[in-house]
């Protein structure tokens, strides 16, 4: 029986969340400190730091317990393999194991300590104030999950004909039985995984018991591909075979979990514009591709971002917003010398904020969530020092509550500018960032920037001390000169 937990209220409005890959961070302190380390034996040291960061919530991504089905999956996968050697040039079998989105229950890898290890690092973040946010998978369960062969109807079921026009669409559960793997329709299907079936009623049961299970053991969720189990999708992809959803999922299982827990926070990985349709059946964050695909775009889509920046409050409030994750590859290499104005951007614009484990260092090469192993890469040891400096700068209620308002500037869509304002109480920020590869000059004209000399206020830039004597004061603003790559902000009273 585990100790009685005490929820973290996550009160920030705009949470700033760091994922770590745990499988790898537990590898990697274990080499640092010279003895194996697990969830419940981990240095203060290391959370002094995520406190240190500002942190409201670490995402511990990839705790679930492993399929050996996934793990084989791995090992044998051709198309894997070559991504695994772009990591790893001395490959070993054992450096590969399970994908943490191939789940066969929802209880603690053993490799990662026992059961009350997880609990016992939820006690320690909550003392820092820190929530832990845990992942949950509506769409698929394992090949080797714990529900078959008892209850196939929970799954998706492909008849003979079916098998024989797609063989490597389904598994073999039992002989001549099979079961539609997982997919999104987009993508080959995840051969380690099986579909479930929301036609069925009993699903919902199942799924949203798991869910209380895990809502039970942290203080906020990431679900996966969440917009595959809305009505329309499931539906538009499955019923051929397994006939409509009778009804909404998360609705229900979002209700049910806020009913036992109010505080308790719903992040949803979402795609194909279906942030706003998520954010009205419950989720309190949904992941905000258009942002990233617009700021990691060759040249950046000043146009696209600026417009996707005027979203309506209320949608836009509760994006989660990022820079690379697991999925992505690694912003140092995907934005190159845009990297800190990005960065710039990223925190300073409103929304939930999520940092991945090795973006702070700038890790270059993207992380397969199979492997156990990690290459060693250069560490840039002015990264992690910036971006501490950006978090402080942001900590504060002008960008963690703020409106934010788009500036008009004096340059061309193609000069690789944007602007806009926090304001809050009569506070106000103005950021500006420079994605070019040359200087320009940019003219701001807002009211509070009139007189700016007689004001109280400070410049942050991400590349140099940026002064008031580098700028040119004029009759309804300034005039800021901006290197190439460069993004500044000035924080200024009235």
């Amino acid at each position: 029986m585990r100790p009685t937990q005490h929820n973290i209220k996550i009160e920030a409005m705009f949470p700033l969340v760091y994922e770590i890959n745990t499988r790898i961070w537990l590898h990697q302190l274990s080499n640092v400190y010279q003895k194996p380390l697990t969830l419940g034996t981990i240095p203060e040291k290391e959370f002094d730091f995520l406190k240190k960061c500002g942190l409201d919530v670490v995402w511990l991504m990839g705790v679930w317990k492993p399929s050996l089905y996934s793990q084989a999956t791995a090992r044998s996968h051709q198309c894997l393999r070559t991504v695994f050697l772009e990591q790893l040039e001395n490959l070993e079998p054992e450096d590969i194991a399970a994908s943490p989105y191939a789940i066969p229950e929802y209880s603690l890898n053993p490799c990662l300590g026992e059961e009350e290890e997880l609990d016992a690092f939820r006690e320690r973040l909550g003392k820092s104030g820190i929530g832990l946010m845990l992942d949950f998978v509506p769409n698929h369960l394992a090949l080797d999950n714990k529900w078959l062969p008892q209850h196939p109807e929970y799954f998706v079921a492909v008849s003979d004909e079916e098998h024989y026009l797609d063989p490597n669409s389904c598994f073999e559960y039992k002989h001549d039985h099979y079961l539609a793997h997982g997919k999104d329709p987009y993508f080959p299907a995840w051969t380690d995984t099986l579909q479930l079936n929301y036609a069925n009623p009993t699903t919902h049961e199942l799924m949203i018991e798991n869910l209380l299970s895990v809502s039970e053991r942290c203080d906020a969720v990431r679900c996966d591909v969440a917009m595959l189990v809305l009505k329309s999708v499931f539906d538009t992809i499955w019923s051929p075979l397994s006939g409509p959803m009778p009804d909404e999922f998360w609705p229900k299982a979002i209700g049910t979990v806020k009913s036992r827990n109010p505080d308790f926070l719903f992040l949803a990985e979402s795609y194909w514009n279906k942030e706003w349709e998520l954010q009205q059946h419950g989720f309190d964050y949904t992941y905000d591709k258009p942002f990233y695909d617009h700021i990691t775009s060759h040249p950046v889509n000043i146009t696209g971002l600026r417009e996707h920046l005027k979203a309506e409050w209320n949608y836009q409030s509760r994006l989660c917003r990022f820079l690379e994750n697991h999925d992505e590859p690694r912003a140092a290499k995907k934005l190159g010398p845009n990297h800190l104005a990005g960065a710039l951007i990223l925190l300073t614009s409103p929304g939930m904020h999520l940092i991945h484990q090795g973006q702070l260092e700038g890790f270059k090469l993207r992380l397969p969530v199979q492997l156990l192993r990690q290459a060693n890469e250069p560490f840039n040891e002015e990264l992690p020092k910036f971006y501490q400096r950006l978090f402080d700068l942001t900590n504060t209620d002008i960008f963690t509550k703020g409106k934010i308002e788009i500036l008009n500037l004096n340059v061309h869509e193609t000069s690789g500018c944007i602007g806009y304002r926090r304001y809050l109480e009569g506070k106000s920020a103005f950021i500006v960032a420079n994605f070019s590869s040359t200087g320009v000059e940019v003219n701001i004209k807002h009211q509070q920037l009139e007189q700016l000399e007689k004001k109280e206020y400070t410049i942050f830039s991400t590349q140099q001390k940026q002064t008031l004597a580098e700028t040119c004061q004029h009759e309804k603003g300034i005039s800021i000169r901006l290197f190439p790559h460069e993004g500044i902000v000035i924080r200024c009273t009235d």
